[in-house]
């Protein structure tokens, strides 16, 4: 128990500032047990609620200063784009139990989605196929393909053109 609560909190607190894509990565890798494809980014001051349960495809982005709670798995998929201050979760607890009892749900984000800055997924959505989350939205439940949603709770706002996207959402800057 000591050594993953440290493992955790030399991952947020420490490794989390270091400047250094290489390094970071490795780290969340080979120590937290997280799958995370090639030419993926994850940007410094992310914080993470538990080891495993992290899955992420190639050529995606997750922007600095977002939460990530993978307790009940998170799939992430190729060429996602996620904006700073994202909060995604995966746990809470069931209101209507006597013993306020947890529960985790799998969230799943498909490929080519873009997610705005301070956007909150609550646990076991699942966001379609190129679907896009304006700013500051919370989503409390699934979205569907090419959809763009905004609002709290989300709300669908308009339809994308279901064309063949085909870009990468690989990004990576110097110092971050």
């Amino acid at each position: 128990m000591f050594l993953s609560e440290l493992r955790l909190y030399f991952c947020n607190y420490w490794l989390s500032r270091i400047p250094s894509h290489r390094f970071r990565l490795w780290y969340y890798r080979t120590i937290m047990g997280f799958t995370i494809g090639k030419g993926s980014s994850i940007f410094m001051n992310c914080k993470f609620d538990c080891a495993k349960g992290l899955t992420i495809g190639i050529n995606s982005t997750i922007n600095p200063n977002c939460r990530i709670d993978p307790r009940g798995n998170i799939i992430i998929g190729n060429n996602v784009s996620i904006s700073e201050d994202v909060i995604i979760l995966t746990a809470d607890h069931d209101m209507n139990s006597e013993s306020f009892g947890g529960r985790n749900k799998k969230t799943v984000i498909d490929d080519f989605v873009w997610i705005g800055t301070r956007v909150m997924l609550l646990p076991g959505v699942k966001i379609g196929k190129g679907a896009i989350i304006a700013a500051g939205a919370i989503v409390t439940k699934d979205v569907d393909s090419f959809s763009v949603m905004a609002g709290i709770p989300a709300k669908i706002i308009k339809q994308r053109p279901e064309n063949n996207i085909n870009y990468s959402a690989s990004y990576r800057r110097l110092l971050h």
